[in-house]
């Protein structure tokens, strides 16, 4: 069931599924509750860590003068709060051996 180039939320339930045991209901609430819960402490302003994983981190950008590249004229860039994800050192010693 795993999709071509990407993890979803259907294949972190059907893994739940296969080595918990869980029915394929509860293994998507599963994923579904734990998702949720991250992206309400990130709603809430708190930066989301799982060890050995990566962080999630908020940063809130200033307000400032950015540039239309076709045609040179500045505009003002509004401020905002974006994400961030940072891998551990674990994840990216894993990537790095392919």
């Amino acid at each position: 069931m795993r999709s071509v180039g990407t993890l979803t939320r259907a294949d972190l339930a059907e893994v739940i599924n296969r080595k918990m045991g869980l029915s394929r209901a509860e293994s998507l609430d599963l994923v579904e509750a734990v998702l949720g819960h991250m992206g309400n402490a990130m709603e809430r302003g708190e930066n989301v860590k799982i060890s050995g994983f990566g962080s999630f981190v908020l940063r809130d950008k200033k307000q400032r003068i950015g540039r239309n590249p076709k045609t040179g004229v500045e505009v003002p860039i509004t401020p905002r709060r974006v994400m961030t994800f940072r891998a551990s050192q674990l994840l990216k010693e894993r990537i790095a051996k392919g």
